[in-house]
């Protein structure tokens, strides 16, 4: 699965700084493990994934749907973050505390979007984070920039 590829490539890619608003394409997935959602404040719109085993089924439906549609994602500023081990506790996880397969969507000022025990489409996601007050000043700032 290609998704793991990327996941596998993520955990071998160095951390990224608090101030670096870039990921590389490998990093739009990255392990929990060692980060905190204030580095993603202000800079990218974190999409946390959780499950107690990466072999749960929602889990691996929403990576797949997540690796179909990446491009959308980056398009929105989004890391996906996962967590598949709660027996490491981390400090996402236990910030968030989820029950088994959960995902969280936050916007870029940390507040929480979307809490959902199911897995979703990368277009039901865009058009949750496009109905953003500051998604949509994005968009009109790039529209103005292109007019330019």
């Amino acid at each position: 699965m290609k998704w793991m590829l990327v996941f596998l490539a993520a955990l071998a890619a160095s951390p990224v700084a608090a101030t670096d608003a870039t990921l590389a394409p490998e990093e739009i997935v990255i392990p929990a493990e060692g980060r905190t959602l204030d580095e993603f404040l202000w800079i990218k719109r974190p999409l946390v994934v959780f499950a107690d085993n990466p072999a749960d089924p929602r889990y691996v439906e929403q990576m797949q749907l997540i690796e179909e549609r990446l491009d959308a994602l980056a398009d929105r500023d989004v890391v996906v973050i996962i967590d598949t081990d709660p027996r490491a506790r981390s400090g996402i996880r236990t910030e968030l505390r989820p029950r088994g397969f959960m995902f969280f969507l936050m916007a870029k000022d940390g507040a929480p979007v979307l809490r959902k025990p199911t897995p979703w489409d990368v277009r039901e996601l865009s058009r949750s984070i496009d109905k953003l007050p500051l998604r949509q000043q994005e968009v009109r700032d790039r529209r103005d920039t292109l007019r330019r």
